[in-house]
């Protein structure tokens, strides 16, 4: 019998600045919860157009960008780059040292650019791997509907209702759903057990558990799930006027100490210190950092 997971804390993401003229709504990462294993940082940002993220350096990470609306351009120091547009996403793996920039894209009718961007731990035995991407768009993402079609899940990672998501998108195992519930529509997700797991709510109130202890939860909170359990379960009730939408995360927790200074995520003081020298000196895989600027950044230069 399926065992649903309690709310551990339900709480408002904070809308504030970040990169240059964005803004973002950081739950992840911010004196509410911090680092929730494997999870590091969870933004759900907006990009005006003449904002971005212009070039910044990245160690011992990766970082999951999922488009909501509009589109994002992102180059690298290795000659990666390409855009990434609403429905889809992108898993950039750090490893041992990346410089890049993301811009938005500057659509005709100067509406925002919107997406979330979720930093993951990388196990420490990977911390120095090579830097990599991988793109997915969102005409590759597999859908189920259920609840006679008043709930429409995308499995951009996992599995949910017999469906499997695209495989090794990322080195850490996380699961990744976007889940439309309309008025009067139920679900239940199962999730693997022990792993840390929460959902974001986008759109429209959610309730949440079972029985007793359902809880309502309105849009721009994180909602936080206790381990213990297999399956947390959501629904719309029938007499709100507006879907909701979740995006639900889930991931295995990594046995290691997090030692962070802003973009560099290492296990160690003593890491961090060289993490700061390399990029510095442009060693240790920010040799290909020396003298470059992006194309995409060059906008934002005063």
């Amino acid at each position: 019998m399926s065992v649903s997971r309690a709310i551990r804390q339900a709480f408002l993401a904070i809308e504030q600045s970040e990169g240059v003229g964005a803004r973002v709504r950081r739950s992840i990462g911010t004196a509410k919860l911090r680092n929730f294993s494997p999870f590091l940082m969870l933004d759900h940002f907006t990009i005006s157009p003449g904002a971005g993220f212009p070039d910044h350096p990245h160690r011992g990470i990766e970082t999951l960008t999922y488009i909501l609306k509009g589109a994002v351009d992102h180059e690298d120091f290795a000659g990666n780059k390409g855009t990434i547009e609403a429905g889809d996403l992108q898993f950039m793996t750090a490893g041992k040292g990346i410089m890049h920039a993301e811009m938005p894209r500057q659509n005709a009718d100067g509406s925002a650019n919107e997406g979330m961007q979720l930093w993951v731990d990388l196990p420490e035995k990977l911390k120095k791997c090579e830097p990599r991407y991988r793109d997915l768009r969102g005409s590759e993402i597999p859908s189920v509907d259920v609840d006679d079609g008043k709930v429409h899940i995308k499995i951009i990672s996992g599995q949910s209702h017999g469906v499997d998501s695209v495989k090794d998108l990322a080195y850490t195992p996380v699961w990744i759903l976007d889940i439309t519930i309309r008025p009067g529509g139920k679900v239940v997700q199962p999730l693997p057990e022990g792993w840390n797991a929460f959902a974001y709510t986008l759109e429209g109130s959610t309730t949440f558990g079972v029985g007793k202890d359902q809880t309502a939860v309105g849009r721009f909170h994180n909602v936080v799930f206790e381990q213990r359990g297999d399956s947390i379960a959501a629904e719309v009730s029938s007499g709100e006027k507006e879907n909701s939408r979740i995006f639900l995360v889930a991931g295995l927790p990594l046995d290691q100490k997090v030692v962070q200074y802003g973009p560099f995520v290492v296990n160690t003081q003593e890491e961090v210190y060289q993490a700061m020298l390399d990029y510095q000196s442009h060693a240790n895989g920010f040799e290909r950092a020396a003298g470059w600027r992006s194309e995409i950044g060059k906008s934002m230069a005063h």
